[in-house]
């Protein structure tokens, strides 16, 4: 699928360029994506405020990429299911069976992947 002309979420964005969530954000950014940082904690990158949830985003998102703790996904899945996004990526590492079935159950393309890798953007 082509990104360039999606809205994507990257729930578990991070100002620590140590983190996934920083790296995911700014490798899509870098590469034309519009994308949107996720924490409820706030923060912000390279111009990339972080929204608080979801339903923040003053934007349609097309799809989520999770990078948050397991302990984490039903809350987010929740957002998007009521936020109508239609693709769910649960990176390694972000993984919950119930939470990819909820997504399932609801509709949305549910992905068991690393995103980044499988879309050719590492």
């Amino acid at each position: 699928m082509n990104y360039q002309d999606k809205k994507i979420a990257v729930f578990g964005a991070s100002e620590d360029p140590s983190k996934y969530g920083y790296k995911i954000l700014t490798e899509l950014s870098a590469n034309g994506i519009d994308v949107y940082g996720i924490n409820p904690k706030g923060g912000h990158i390279k111009g990339h405020t972080f929204f608080a949830c979801l339903a923040d985003i003053p934007v349609q998102i097309d799809a989520a990429i999770m990078v948050v703790p397991p302990a984490a996904l039903a809350g987010a899945v929740a957002q998007c299911i009521k936020s109508g996004v239609r693709e769910i990526w649960f990176q390694p590492g972000a993984r919950s069976e119930s939470a990819y079935q909820a997504a399932q159950a609801a509709g949305i393309n549910a992905v068991n992947g690393c995103f980044m890798i499988e879309n050719g953007f590492w």
